[in-house]
């Protein structure tokens, strides 16, 4: 658990330093400002579809399960976490655009490429962070003994949502 802690308090100091760099061009900052809304309206589109998928495919697990909970709810959470590190991540690489010409034409590339980089690391350690985290508590939610299969729920309710959102957007 604290691995996958200290992956999203790094993303989240990250993204911070993202945001201190400021949008001084006029232009840009309306730019990234219409990408970075456009961006979050469709993923907000696109969970709402999958949000069905994710629903039915619960019931299912549920009602094949022979009515037990655990596999449907570690799917619901995986599910939960792919869409977090989706919302982050989007978050963060359609602000870090508008910055990253910012470092760009201040400070070249060096400059520009620290802050294209660290978007994409908050991003990658959102990912990496929700999922440790996640199964950690999965782990020790149901135990490590036969029920450990349930967890596999988890990891493909994760999974689904990372594989819509890619085929999707």
């Amino acid at each position: 658990m604290g691995v996958g802690a200290f992956g999203l308090a790094v993303a989240m100091y990250l993204y911070s330093q993202i945001q201190k760099i400021e949008i001084e061009n006029e232009t840009v900052a309306d730019i990234t400002s219409q990408i970075q809304k456009g961006a979050m309206a469709f993923l907000g589109a696109e969970y709402r579809y999958l949000s069905v998928f994710v629903v039915v495919v619960a019931a299912l697990l549920y009602y094949i399960n022979d009515f037990e909970y655990e596999t449907p709810a570690a799917f619901l959470a995986g599910a939960l976490c792919s869409v977090a590190a989706g919302y982050s991540g989007m978050r963060a690489a359609t602000s870090a655009n508008g910055r990253t010409a910012m470092a760009a034409s201040s400070g070249g590339q060096p400059e520009a490429l620290e802050v294209s980089y660290n978007g994409g690391a908050v991003m990658g350690l959102s990912v990496g962070g929700l999922g440790l985290l996640g199964i950690s508590l999965m782990a020790y939610w149901l135990g490590t003994g036969p029920e450990v299969q349930n967890v596999a729920g988890f990891g493909m309710g994760a999974s689904s949502i990372a594989l819509f959102a890619r085929v999707g957007g």
